[in-house]
């Protein structure tokens, strides 16, 4: 089948496509020339797609030559729900999901379709095949909560270049093993990674890069405490690492010091909880918080 793109007319928002059908057929065995059929149907119950200004949601419906067939993006801000991760935020510029502990942010030589980029790459592109996003920073595959991608690379670059100014708060929830004494305190290591991909604490500023973590009790119950943590710094495994050296390592934590209690929320302790910037483009204050996980309260109650 052969078609052509037009002005969108009718619809005027960014990504909306439209396309003039040559050839007779229905609507959604044309949907799914660009997209796979799961996604061709969910466009059509979300009515998303509209056949000479027309939305629809017939999946029959006899397209014939001179017919325009109208894409219309999902913008909605609120949230969308997928395996592994959420939607909280979505515009023209940026998407922000709640990442469930156990997804890779990206993808590695072991693993290369099954992570949060590749899921938003597959959401962006059922907008539009064209569409593509951008990793704007990172968290560790066993770590749940916010992350913030970037549709563009100049979006990216710009929220990369200015990540210490526009970002406002980011703040993570941990459960420790123990309870810290002092019940808050800033800590402050020089860190660098070896060859086996683990990060170390070292004393000489010069063999590794200075992170900064404060942290503030919120509840103890037991043997373990629940902490509010928040970073000015954002080195590679740098809350794990810096809470094991005072001896308070994150639950679960078998790389850095938690494998000799038993895990009963059967995870890593440790969640990206709050996540504030100033808008990359409209300069407008973004503020983001989810929820405690379950698995946490049912530990410290």
């Amino acid at each position: 089948m052969t078609y052509k793109k037009k002005p969108s007319g009718k619809f005027s928002k960014q990504s909306v496509r439209t396309i003039d059908i040559e050839e007779s057929t229905e609507l959604l065995k044309f949907l799914c020339l660009h997209y796979n059929r799961s996604k061709a149907k969910s466009m059509l119950k979300n009515k998303l797609i509209a056949v000479n200004g027309k939305i629809t949601s017939q999946y029959n419906e006899s397209l014939k030559p001179g017919d325009s067939v109208i894409i219309h993006p999902d913008t909605s801000t609120t949230e969308k729900r997928m395996q592994d991760l959420s939607i909280v935020y979505e515009d023209k510029d940026i998407i922000v999901i709640d990442k469930h502990a156990g997804l890779l942010s990206v993808s590695t030589t072991k693993e290369n379709i099954r992570t949060a980029f590749r899921i938003i790459s597959d959401h962006v592109k059922l907008q539009d095949p064209d569409n593509k996003i951008f990793i704007v920073h990172r968290l560790d595959r066993e770590t749940s909560g916010l992350m913030v991608f970037a549709k563009s690379e100049a979006v990216k670059k710009d929220f990369q270049e200015n990540w210490q100014d526009w970002v406002t708060d980011r703040t993570y929830l941990a459960i420790v093993q123990g309870k810290p004494e002092p019940w808050s305190n800033t800590l402050k290591t020089y860190m660098y990674e070896s060859k086996a991909l683990k990060v170390h604490i070292t004393k000489n500023p010069d063999e590794g890069q200075l992170a900064i973590t404060h942290y503030k009790t919120i509840k103890s119950k037991g043997q373990y405490a629940l902490l509010k943590v928040w970073i000015e710094t954002g080195r590679k495994n740098q809350i794990r690492v810096q809470l094991n050296e005072i001896g308070h390592p994150v639950l679960g934590d078998s790389k850095y010091g938690g494998e000799a209690v038993d895990n009963p929320i059967g995870r890593l302790a440790l969640h990206a909880w709050v996540l504030n910037f100033k808008h990359p483009v409209s300069g407008e204050l973004k503020e983001f918080k989810t929820a405690i996980p379950r698995k946490f309260s049912r530990v410290i109650g």
